[in-house]
């Protein structure tokens, strides 16, 4: 409670500095010009006073005095002038110097002789040099016969304002301080645990659903709410969790029953009768039961992939080096072409399951669904690509071409979807899950799978069919006795 009290008093107390303190020091510095204003404003009414009887008798040798002395004791300048604007009496040498930098003088003198008393405009700012003239006439009305004029400066009244604001300001910064000194730790006790649910919601994202955020530091309400992101975790890893453990139990307790049934219909084989359709009918069923076994280990080896969420750093060239020659053998017996083109030291986020297993599969459907000829395997950096996410970095894209029959345009969006098949391929063995899984481990690891167009085919009626991997790339951290392995082509 004490914290939220801090995190509301002291921005408070801070901002009513602010307010008081800008018509603070404005106040000081006005009080004390006219404080200064109003002894020179006394200083001269007493000088007129004198200079008007020292006029009207005569005598202006103690006057003279008075003024020499004023001149001496505070360093400022006063003079009796005349109708004309003539120095009558006073320092006529420091007055003078004095008046020669100040274009206010003549305006102010000549309204005193007019006989009235010049009012300070208070334009004036710490940092200007301008001096204070202050005028008084001698006599009254028409009978106005001089005038006392004074010439202060005001570095002094500047340099004490500018010690007073200094102060000021000083006493500004400390509350600026204790804000300082108090929102640093506040803000980090505030933002520590949503930083780490930022980094949990991270993790998730990537595919890892144990991950869960810290309900025990932090405000109340940020408790709260790492409590109920845990709970909604908790429900949605269960929720995952039973689905593929229903997938896998399934699939396993229905392949002893599949398999007896399958050898059941096998072992009918030796009764069969040459004539009739019997022999057909059982081919069939045999075909159906096969099919039916693949279906449920794509299934248990979709659960079983799907249960791997942890993406990891791979080298390329290593995935290659222990797959390559194996697809060499599979496409030589099949009269094919296998041409791998990959520049050595690409790093990369590899997909849960492994990425050597996703090429496999993705081969495999160059072999056997398409009739390719060729079939070509490439990879490339490239820079500032934005992926699932919207994440902008650099990616490894690695495309598997072929010249065969491909997809068309209109269904390369439901070959990602699961048990989706083509119709050209229904006579071909297969499951329709193998991109579909492809394409989920892919997007795990922060990457995406699309189709596109391949390599062109030999009768010149069309492109074949690309699958393109794109993957984040990851630094490649390469030591002095380190080389990149090379990739057979």
């Amino acid at each position: 409670m004490h914290r939220r009290l801090l995190v509301v008093l002291v921005p408070l107390a801070v901002l009513l500095v602010a307010a008081l303190g800008v018509p603070l020091s404005v106040t000081v510095a006005e009080r004390e010009m006219q404080e200064t204003y109003v002894n020179r404003l006394n200083d001269v009414g007493r000088f007129a006073s004198l200079a008007e009887a020292a006029l009207s008798t005569g005598r202006t040798e103690a006057l003279q005095q008075e003024l020499t002395r004023y001149h001496d004791l505070y360093g400022i300048p006063v003079a009796l002038i005349d109708t004309s604007g003539t120095v009558l009496l006073g320092p006529v040498d420091a007055y003078e110097e004095a008046a020669r930098t100040e274009p206010a003088l003549p305006r102010i003198v000549t309204a005193a002789l007019a006989g009235a008393r010049s009012e300070p405009s208070w334009e004036w700012a710490p940092w200007d040099d301008s001096a204070l003239v202050v005028a008084e006439p001698v006599g009254r009305d028409s009978e106005v016969v001089g005038a006392i004029v004074t010439i202060s400066d005001l570095s002094r009244t500047r340099e004490l304002i500018l010690v007073r604001w200094a102060w000021l300001a000083g006493l500004g910064l400390l509350p600026l301080i204790a804000l300082a000194a108090v929102a640093w730790p506040v803000s980090a006790w505030v933002l520590r645990p949503v930083r780490k649910l930022d980094a949990a919601t991270s993790r998730i994202s990537e595919g890892d659903l144990t991950i869960r955020a810290d309900a025990e530091a932090g405000p109340i309400e940020l408790r709260r709410l790492a409590q109920s992101f845990n709970t909604m975790m908790d429900a949605v890893e269960n929720a995952a969790q039973r689905q593929r453990a229903f997938v896998s139990d399934a699939s396993h307790q229905l392949r002893n029953p599949l398999t007896s049934l399958r050898l059941a219909v096998e072992s009918l084989a030796p009764h069969l009768r040459p004539e009739g359709d019997g022999q057909q009918v059982y081919d069939v069923a045999v075909d159906e039961l096969k099919a039916m076994q693949r279906m449920l280990n794509s299934l248990q080896a979709s659960a079983r992939m799907e249960s791997m969420r942890t993406a990891s750093p791979v080298d390329l060239d290593e995935v290659l080096a222990t797959r390559v020659d194996r697809w060499r053998a599979l496409t030589a017996t099949a009269g094919q072409t296998l041409a791998v083109d990959v520049p050595p030291g690409l790093r990369l986020l590899e997909p849960p399951g492994g990425l050597g297993s996703i090429l496999d599969e993705l081969i495999s459907n160059a072999l056997r669904l398409s009739d390719a000829r060729v079939v070509e395997v490439s990879a490339q950096v490239v820079p500032g690509h934005v992926g699932v996410g919207d994440h902008i970095g650099a990616v490894v894209t690695i495309v598997v071409r072929d010249d065969g029959q491909g997809i068309d345009v209109s269904e390369r969006a439901q070959a990602l979807r699961r048990f989706w098949r083509s119709p050209r391929h229904q006579n071909v063995s297969g499951t329709g899950l193998g991109l579909a899984i492809c394409a989920d481990l892919i997007g795990a690891a922060g990457g995406t799978l699309r189709l596109e167009d391949g390599l062109p085919r030999p009768d010149g009626s069309g492109n074949g069919l690309a699958a393109v991997v794109v993957l984040p790339v990851v630094p490649q951290v390469v030591s002095a006795t380190d080389a990149p392995a090379s990739v057979p082509t």
